[in-house]
């Protein structure tokens, strides 16, 4: 079973940036320099999908992996920085009790 599967799974090597640059443009940790490359596994169906796409694009499947990998990075940090500004927010006493919470919520859908 586990052969088969195995079979199934193709590898793509993603390619590094620069050689103190890492994903987005940010600075390699002391660990991160020591990795020379990413393995990502795909079914063949997942290849099959991820050369379709693109193929639309003008771009190599590589790079399709590469850039969707580095948008979802940047999101988790907007995301970490939202939070971290809401707790500072709140730490200060920059919040609104509930019920205008519930009042703005129910405006927006309206809208």
């Amino acid at each position: 079973m586990c052969d088969e599967a195995d079979e199934q799974l193709s590898t793509r090597r993603l390619p590094r940036d620069g050689p103190n640059v890492g994903l987005g443009g940010l600075r390699r940790s002391r660990f991160f320099r020591m990795l020379k490359g990413m393995e990502v596994y795909f079914t063949a169906e997942q290849e099959a999908q991820l050369a379709q796409i693109a193929t639309k694009t003008g771009t190599d499947p590589e790079h399709l992996v590469k850039d969707a990998a580095l948008r979802v990075l940047e999101e988790e940090a907007r995301l970490r920085a939202a939070v971290r500004e809401g707790i500072a927010q709140a730490d200060r006493g920059e919040f609104i009790e509930e019920e205008e919470m519930d009042a703005r919520f129910e405006q927006m859908l309206r809208s």
